[in-house]
Formats: structure tokens, C-alpha cells, sequence
């Protein structure tokens, strides 16, 4: 029969071991891999994106235009 500290020296071993197996598992690898990149949904993303930049930049240098016209730099 083996002795107590047999036993608890193989329990820690095996728990070191899932450990091991838990932190380079596939999930592990898997993490770390590089995504596909769909094209069709990135020039999309860049059109709106560019869209949306150049609306914004509209809407912008009116609101400064407005803020001059109406409430600053009066002589």
C-alpha cells in the first residue's frame, strides 16, 4: 500500500499537469491566432468611416462659422 506521501505528492503532480494542459491547451492557442480578415466587410467599414469623417468635419467648421457670425469677434 502506498504510503500518504506518495499520494499526495502524485495529487499535486497531476494538478500541476492540468494546469499545464489548461494554459496551452487549444483553447489557449486558439487566442492567440490571427483572426480572417473578410474584405467585403472592411471596405465597407473604411467607406462609412470616411463618410462619417468627412460629415463630421462639415459639421464642424459650420458650427464654428455659426459660433463667429453670431456670438464672436464683434468691433
Amino acid at each position: 500500500m502506498p504510503s500518504n506521501k506518495t499520494l499526495i505528492s502524485f495529487k499535486k503532480l497531476r494538478a500541476e499537469t492540468l494546469r499545464w494542459k489548461f494554459f496551452f491547451g487549444s483553447s489557449f492557442k486558439s487566442a492567440f491566432r490571427w483572426k480572417r480578415l473578410n474584405l467585403k466587410l472592411s471596405f465597407v467599414d473604411d467607406l462609412l468611416f470616411r463618410i462619417a469623417s468627412v460629415f463630421e468635419a462639415i459639421v464642424l467648421v459650420a458650427r464654428l462659422c455659426f459660433f463667429y457670425l453670431c456670438c464672436g469677434c464683434h468691433f
